[in-house]
């Protein structure tokens, strides 16, 4: 298998940057190749300061022309402090002039999460033009969690899961959509995940345990601790 494209970072806060930096020049590819850009937004904490300078970019992003969905979601309301979607909005949305029905969140506040996952699935696009995804310390990717039969899915695009810590219930990609992607970005950040990570990029090969290693063939860009056990690492 072909060896991650790796950037890492010395601080935390320049990886934002570099990582919005990314994104940023992404869409404006996506949009002129084909006149409309998909993305997959992620959750967590990590994301927040990537979020937070995409809003201010320099470079002239083409909301309008962005359609933004999100990986996975805490089955809580939208402006719950655990969801997914207040994050972005705080963060993102509300800063940028994207068209709110251009903004496509997962329903996680519907108590039948079947029927919400079978109703998101249909909203997703064939496949993202980018996914950003990131990396728990457990090695799971989006909602998906070591040794969890949605790792075995092949049909369904969105389904429930079940998270190992609150809130547990949750909707999530499946392995195919994250395969489909054009490009993906993973963004992984501190010395609390160096063990994993080592694993992920520098072990054997079994999204079974450690399903991020779904996104391999993305680039992953990570600060300087969470790669500071990595062998060969490029800043």
């Amino acid at each position: 298998m072909k060896r991650p494209e790796r950037i890492v970072i010395e601080a935390r806060t320049t990886l934002a940057g570099t990582v919005a930096d990314w994104i940023a020049a992404e869409i404006i590819a996506a949009v002129h190749e084909r006149q409309k850009c998909t993305i997959a937004l992620s959750g967590g904490n990590t994301p927040r300061a990537v979020y937070a300078r995409l809003a201010r970019h320099a470079a002239p992003i083409p909301w309008g022309q962005v359609d933004a969905y999100f990986g996975d979601e805490r089955c809580v309301p939208p402006h719950h402090p655990e969801s997914n979607f207040h994050m972005a909005d705080d963060m993102l949305f509300r800063h940028v002039p994207i068209p709110r029905t251009q903004i496509f969140r997962m329903p996680g506040e519907m108590r039948d999460v079947d029927a919400a996952a079978r109703q998101y699935e249909r909203e997703l696009p064939p496949r993202f033009d980018i996914l950003l995804l990131g990396m728990g310390l457990d090695g799971h990717t989006a909602s998906l969690f070591p040794g969890a039969p949605q790792l075995d899915e092949r049909d369904r695009r969105v389904v429930p899961s079940e998270s190992p810590l609150p809130p547990r219930e949750r909707l999530t990609i499946t392995p195919p959509v994250i395969a489909a992607a054009r490009r993906t970005a993973v963004h992984v950040t501190g010395a609390d995940k160096a063990v994993m990570l080592e694993r992920v990029l520098e072990g054997r090969y079994d999204p079974s345990a450690m399903p991020v290693q779904l996104a391999l063939t993305g680039v992953w860009f990570l600060d300087r601790e969470a790669a500071s056990l990595l062998q060969a690492v490029s800043a």
